[in-house]
C-alpha cells in the first residue's frame, strides 16, 4: 500500500512538472510566432520600398534613353533632308535635270 502512494505522488509529481512545462509553450511559441512574422514583416516592406525607389530610378533612366534616341533621330531627319537640299541645289547648278515626270 505505501509503493502504490509513493507512485501516485510520483505520478502526481511528474504530472505537475509536466503542467508547468505546458503553461511555457505557448508562451514560447507566441513569442517565436510574433518574431518570425514581424522579421518577415519588416523585410517585406523594406523589399517593397527599395523596388519602388529602385523603379523610379528605372523610370528616370528610361526616360533619359528615350530623350537621346529623339534627338538621334532628330538629327539623322535633320542631316538626311540637308544631304537632300544639298543633293537638289549641287544637281540643279550643275546643270542636271531634276523635274519630276
Amino acid at each position: 500500500m505505501h509503493q502504490e502512494v509513493q507512485r501516485h505522488q510520483i505520478v502526481l509529481s511528474n504530472n505537475q512538472e509536466i503542467r508547468k512545462t505546458m503553461e511555457w509553450i505557448p508562451i514560447v511559441l507566441v513569442t517565436f510566432k510574433v518574431l518570425v512574422l514581424g522579421t518577415g514583416m519588416f523585410y517585406a516592406i523594406k523589399w517593397h520600398y527599395d523596388q519602388g525607389r529602385k523603379e523610379k530610378e528605372r523610370h528616370k533612366e528610361k526616360r533619359a534613353l528615350l530623350r537621346a534616341g529623339g534627338q538621334v533621330a532628330a538629327a539623322f531627319v535633320l542631316s538626311l533632308l540637308g544631304l537632300g537640299l544639298v543633293t537638289f541645289f549641287l544637281s540643279k547648278t550643275l546643270g542636271l535635270d531634276v523635274t519630276v515626270p
